[in-house]
């Protein structure tokens, strides 16, 4: 089993906790396996410094972002705006109580099963709360 999952940050070591998901500078991106996780690469969010005109919840601050994450199969942040429903269609949304990168990737791993069930539901995935 392999999957692919972002995380939202400023500083590549916390996780964006002040703010949406969306609203990270990166997007930090993991591959995980039975094995364990390893860091693939940083992207940078297209959306970040963007259009500040638009309100949380408008559907072209989705796509903006989206098109950062293609090819990823969970996004995983403490806070989601209202587009959480928009983001569910493309891909698993995964809600960690934690503040830190490296406390999410461990979180994951330790719950990867759940993870990789609910994001195979495709469209009729729900978002997961992960926490310790």
């Amino acid at each position: 089993m392999e999957v692919l999952v972002a995380f939202s940050t400023h500083d590549g070591e916390n996780l964006v906790t002040d703010d949406h998901a969306g609203m990270a500078k990166y997007f930090d991106v993991y591959r995980f396996t039975d094995d364990g996780a390893e860091f693939i690469e940083r992207r940078e969010n297209s959306k970040y410094g963007g259009d500040e005109s638009m309100k949380h919840g408008d559907p072209q601050k989705a796509k903006k972002s989206l098109s950062a994450l293609e090819g990823v199969d969970v996004w995983a942040n403490p806070r989601f705006g209202p587009n959480l429903p928009r983001l569910l269609k493309k891909l698993l949304c995964v809600v960690v109580r934690v503040k830190t990168i490296e406390e999410a990737v461990e979180l994951l791993r330790d719950n990867l099963d759940a993870v990789a069930e609910e994001c195979a539901k495709g469209e009729a995935r729900k978002h997961l709360v992960l926490q310790r």
